[in-house]
């Protein structure tokens, strides 16, 4: 097997110079922006109320999406023990989202901070993000590749337009020297090497790190470290949920006998209609 290599070299994209001052006012110290959302436990039996036009959240179980979890948030942890630097969560969503963001704190994120409103539109939490970001000195910020409940993949692109910052989506590795990335991504027929200077977005997917447990000290530790809540910024939101359907349940297997290929290009041809 021949694996595919392709390496791209971001030279057109330079840092502006309001971040290289704030750069040299923090001492050059890393500063990670790991954005996580809520979302319900892979295992929550799903349901829907008010005609089916809201989810219902009797009885759930939320958790902080996988993908920001295990792939965003444990990388930019992983690369300040070893690098040093400072790691901040944020989420976008009510108070009740503490649970999760205090999990994060555990597992070995700095501080938090939580913009209070509700995260039903993504361009309106890639808004408030990207604001958010330009009163700071961020130098990457990190969000999984989509939701679990969701997959929409949208709000890392659309924090980097707000930002006018570069964006590297589905990343499965981020190696730092200096203010020097090196990211890999899988692609059609390979995987593909990219080399850009902070600060730039990316999306996360499985292979950039390994999920963590958060231990007793962590966890311990986690109840005084600092959330802080903000409130939105004026933003329009340009979607909403018309409805909700479950999709269909999965009907009962056919076994065909080995020698009756006929049946099977049958049922194949009329009743499953795939050829």
């Amino acid at each position: 097997m021949i694996t595919l290599t392709s390496t791209l070299f971001f030279y057109f994209y330079r840092p502006s110079e309001m971040h290289r001052n704030k750069r040299q006012n923090t001492n050059e110290i890393m500063k990670f922006l790991v954005c996580i959302s809520k979302a319900p436990d892979t295992t929550t039996k799903i349901s829907f109320t008010d005609n089916s036009t809201k989810f219902n959240n009797d009885k759930v179980q939320f958790i902080i999406n996988p993908y920001d979890e295990w792939y965003a948030l444990v990388r930019a942890i992983e690369l300040k023990e070893k690098l040093g630097g400072t790691v901040t969560v944020l989420n976008v969503g009510a108070a009740d989202n503490e649970a999760i963001i205090r999990k994060a704190l555990a597992i070995g994120a700095d501080d938090a901070v939580r913009i209070d409103a509700e995260p039903d539109d993504a361009l309106f939490v890639a808004s408030q993000i990207a604001q958010h970001v330009k009163s700071e000195t961020y130098d990457i910020v990190l969000c999984g590749k989509e939701t679990i409940d969701y997959n929409g993949s949208e709000v890392g692109g659309m924090i980097a337009g707000f930002l006018d910052w570069t964006f590297v989506s589905l990343a499965t590795s981020l190696e730092l020297n200096g203010n020097t990335a090196t990211l890999n991504r899988e692609i059609a027929g390979g995987h593909e090497v990219i080399e850009l200077t902070t600060p730039f977005v990316l999306s996360a997917a499985k292979g950039m790190a390994e999920a963590r447990i958060p231990n007793m000290r962590g966890i311990m530790a986690a109840r005084t470290k600092p959330i802080k809540v903000i409130s939105p910024v004026s933003a329009e939101k340009f979607s909403s949920i018309v409805s909700y359907e479950l999709p269909k349940e999965k009907s009962g297997v056919k076994l065909i006998s080995p020698e009756h290929p006929d049946e099977l290009v049958n049922l194949l041809q009329n009743e499953a209609k795939v050829i």
